[in-house]
């Protein structure tokens, strides 16, 4: 993978330390069904300060397109709540009034409060990532982060996560979504 060439890569289940510890219990749990986690998911240390995307982006030197990112939404229906975690490229933007509010079949459909997202995903603001995240979020993927590698967060802001993007499509609770971005 050379997508992210300015940052200092290394496997992140040998990394443990740089990756949020509900990423890494998913990632060693994938990793026993999918031999490929081991070697193409890669982890890098950051500055912490520039964990957004058009920071970081900026500051390493990298191509816009590789950058993914997570954001979690929610609505009701009928009493019941519906969360997922929408990822979509950062040149895009997660259809949260039409896609999302189809598919979570609810009325309305909006992002989590950041207090809220950081308590229920167990990640830093700034570093949320799909995987690891709690069982009741779905997870959606916008087809187009299929193709080519995606930079995601690790659940913490000092690192990110690099992995071709078709791999991420084959992590076992993604739906990939077409038209999730616009």
């Amino acid at each position: 993978m050379t997508s992210a060439p300015t940052l200092t890569w290394a496997p992140a289940l040998e990394r443990p330390d740089a990756v949020a510890a509900p990423v890494r219990e998913a990632l060693v749990a994938w990793s026993w069904t999918e031999p490929r986690v081991a070697a193409e998911v890669l982890v890098a240390t950051i500055d912490p300060e520039l964990a957004d995307t058009q920071a970081l982006t900026e500051a390493y030197g990298l191509d816009p397109e590789v950058s993914a990112n997570c954001v979690l939404v929610g609505g009701r229906r009928g009493g019941e709540e519906r969360t997922a975690a929408a990822v979509v490229r950062a040149t895009t933007r997660a259809d949260v009034n039409a896609t999302i509010k189809r598919l979570l079949d609810v009325r309305k459909a909006s992002f989590l409060p950041m207090e809220r997202a950081v308590d229920e995903s167990g990640m830093e603001f700034g570093g949320i990532t799909p995987l690891g995240l709690p069982e009741h979020f779905r997870i959606l993927l916008d087809e187009r982060t299929t193709r080519g590698d995606a930079l995601v967060g690790s659940g913490l802001r000092s690192s990110k996560l690099l992995l071709p993007g078709d791999l991420l499509a084959a992590w076992p609770r993604v739906e990939v979504v077409r038209g999730l971005a616009v």
